[in-house]
């Protein structure tokens, strides 16, 4: 099984521990073809690459994944512009969005009945909402 984890990369890093977590978590069910995201250094490492380079790539992972995975705590421009094409192609999405006071998840996501939401508090709330998730694809 192909899997596409997105989360933000530009549009801010605090979040790649969790990233780092979800990645581990998902590498059980299956390909994760993003596994850079939870890389800490990402951004050094992109840089050698072009803007179409890394657009390129990115769509051909999406081609060719069976489920989407977002952590969208941290908004992002990119992880939106993913979740659209991930919803043009049919892919099964789940939006992950850690509770914080004064956040709120954006109302393209929230809104949309395609994406399946849920949310949390703690990173340790992750296996299980995971598990969930990934048993619906699993032969």
């Amino acid at each position: 099984m192909n899997i596409y984890f997105a989360g933000a990369i530009r549009g801010g890093r605090d979040d790649a521990g969790i990233y780092q977590q979800l990645i581990q978590l998902l590498s059980i069910y299956g390909t994760v073809l993003t596994e850079h995201v939870g890389n800490e250094t990402l951004l050094k490492e992109e840089q050698f690459l072009s803007e179409n380079a890394i657009y390129e790539r990115d769509m051909q992972w999406l081609e060719k994944t069976d489920v989407f995975i977002a952590e969208v705590s941290t908004p992002s421009l990119g992880v939106g512009y993913e979740l659209a094409a991930a919803e043009r192609l049919d892919i099964p999405c789940l939006c992950l969005f850690r509770k914080q006071q004064y956040k709120t998840l954006s109302a393209m996501i929230s809104g949309n009945s395609f994406f399946q939401k849920q949310f949390y508090e703690e990173s340790s709330e992750l296996l299980v909402i995971v598990e969930r998730f990934m048993k619906k694809f699993l032969l």
